[in-house]
């Protein structure tokens, strides 16, 4: 006869926002919810390409996303029907995904750069009907069977114009194919790597993404509406990039910049002349600009920056410390979220409607109506505070892998990380990242922060390589700057010096660059496959 103390489960152990629960109007679409209360700002600019300084007004943005649903529908493209988009950063670009929506279609963003085996994989798995793209990528998928819109002022035989197409639907009746579309229909299909590493479509409903922004924005009070100039550097085709900045800007009624590609030259002009008052960005930047000389070209007195925002990978503790010299006046918040659910904490809350600041180097605290919590990986047993576990969390959205949300509706993250007793989140790493070597769990972000913090090092990633006696070994790609003396064997031994034996880089590569995302994430498979053929 067992006891109770064996087969007992232990209870729960839930975390809550802090903050009450916010409300998420009821069947509004997204279009619907970030083009509300529009009449007071139809004038102001929405969106303004950096460079060449083409922008839409408000009025415009409506009456363009009005056109291009209508026009869709002509097309005859119905509902629940993928649209891919493959665009960089456009002025027009959410105009489009928001047209799309409108129109009862589902927006499916990727990414031009990607290879075009790539891009027929994500169209195939979408089961697209559509594609929109510019005459430079048009290549990649002109062999697909599929229409093709051109946005922009390349002409491409065979294709459809953008511009045209608006024109003429202002003509076209589609009064007999109207449907009407409902919170709860697909809106998005992101595709994102997640937990599992392979690349997946996430279905995304209106709902998701509403309810999401109404959580992410509690905190805007009405003196922001309307006066915040954002930098649209992030890729829209990523979830954060179209919801996070373009969405979450619109129902603000602020202004995005729009950025299609990273140099820090024309970062630097864009934020600078167009007077950018928040920037989210990623880590590789901040570190830009605390290490690259080319900084010191500009009048940094000119930035009206007033906020950054650093959210697609860790953030080192010495580049932010670094940061916070050289911009006192500019502060750095961090945010957590992930394509299947959008931002899951925020750092800064309004001080003034008693919203705190989050703990420096977290990336938060939970935001309204989510729920979350942290499980022992190897028994499933949820965690008190202050206990490193897999964080998981509350989850509303509909996708396709059993893999990352459980029978009870909980959408595991594949992170590890922890709570304290202050309600502020902080990340260890990830699941799938950690090395184990000799049965020790390395973490690659601890030993980057570690390597970053010395002064000839410019970046670095740290991966697990295989090895027949320890299983994983840490080893280390580094670039260094072109002034530096140290040798790989002195940069080894740096890091020896900080951490436990089980802990040393057993291994360390200096190479030109480190190589990354879009989105600004250490691509560490590229790296183990380049490592393992300079061995």
């Amino acid at each position: 006869m067992g006891t109770d103390a064996q087969t007992s489960v232990p209870e729960e152990i839930i975390f809550r926002s802090k903050y009450p629960p916010v409300q998420v109007p009821d069947d509004v679409t997204l279009p619907e919810f970030v083009l509300s209360n529009i009449e007071p700002y139809l004038d102001n600019v929405a969106f303004v390409d950096a460079i060449t300084g083409k922008g839409y007004t408000y009025k415009e943005v409506k009456r363009d996303v009005n056109r291009f649903s209508k026009a869709l529908r002509s097309l005859g493209l119905r509902k629940g029907r993928v649209v891919v988009v493959l665009l960089p950063n456009v002025a027009e670009y959410a105009t489009i995904a928001l047209g799309i929506m409108a129109a009862g279609g589902i927006f499916s963003g990727a990414n031009p750069n990607a290879h075009a085996s790539e891009i027929k994989k994500q169209v195939e798995a979408a089961d697209a009907k559509l594609i929109v793209t510019d005459g430079s990528t048009h290549h990649k998928v002109k062999d697909l069977g599929l229409p093709v819109i051109i946005q922009g002022e390349d002409r491409v035989e065979g294709s459809i114009y953008w511009d045209e197409l608006l024109e003429a639907a202002n003509k076209a009746n589609t009064d007999s194919i109207h449907e009407n579309v409902h919170q709860t229909d697909l809106c998005a299909l992101p595709f994102s790597s997640g937990t599992t590493g392979l690349s997946k479509g996430v279905m995304l409903t209106h709902r998701n993404l509403v309810a999401n922004l109404c959580s992410t924005l509690f905190s805007v009070g009405p003196e922001l509406i309307g006066q915040v100039t954002i930098l649209g550097l992030i890729p829209f085709f990523h979830i954060y990039g179209l919801t996070g900045i373009c969405c979450a800007t619109m129902k603000n009624k602020g202004k995005v910049v729009v950025m299609h590609r990273y140099e820090l030259r024309l970062f630097l002009s864009a934020l600078i002349s167009h007077q950018v008052t928040f920037a989210p960005i990623v880590p590789p930047i901040i570190l830009g600009l605390v290490k690259n000389p080319i900084v010191d070209e500009f009048d940094l007195s000119k930035l009206r920056l007033r906020s950054i925002m650093t959210a697609a990978a860790p953030l080192a503790p010495e580049i932010l410390n670094e940061f916070q010299k050289k911009f006192p006046g500019i502060e750095v918040q961090e945010a957590y979220g992930m394509t299947e659910h959008s931002c899951i904490t925020l750092t800064h809350g309004d001080p003034n409607k008693g919203h705190g600041i989050a703990k420096k180097n977290s990336v938060g605290f939970i935001l309204p109506n989510l729920e979350v919590k942290f499980v022992d990986p190897e028994t499933g047993h949820s965690l008190p505070n202050n206990t490193p576990g897999k964080s998981v969390l509350e989850a509303n959205n509909e996708y396709e892998t059993n893999l990352t949300i459980d029978k009870d509706g909980w959408l595991h993250t594949g992170d590890i990380g922890y709570i304290d007793d202050d309600g502020d989140i902080f990340l260890v790493d990830r699941i799938k990242e950690l090395i184990k070597y000799k049965g020790f769990q390395v973490a690659p972000a601890e030993l980057e922060a570690i390597l970053l913090t010395h002064p000839s090092i410019e970046d670095a990633a740290v991966v697990g390589l295989p090895d027949e006696e320890a299983g994983e070994i840490p080893a280390a790609c580094v670039v260094i700057n072109s002034k530096a003396k140290e040798s790989e064997e002195d940069i080894l031994n740096y890091v020896s010096s900080n951490v436990a034996t089980y802990k040393k880089l057993r291994l360390l590569q200096f190479v030109d660059t480190i190589p990354k995302s879009p989105s600004g994430k250490i691509m560490r498979r590229v790296i183990k496959e380049n490592m393992v053929k300079n061995l």
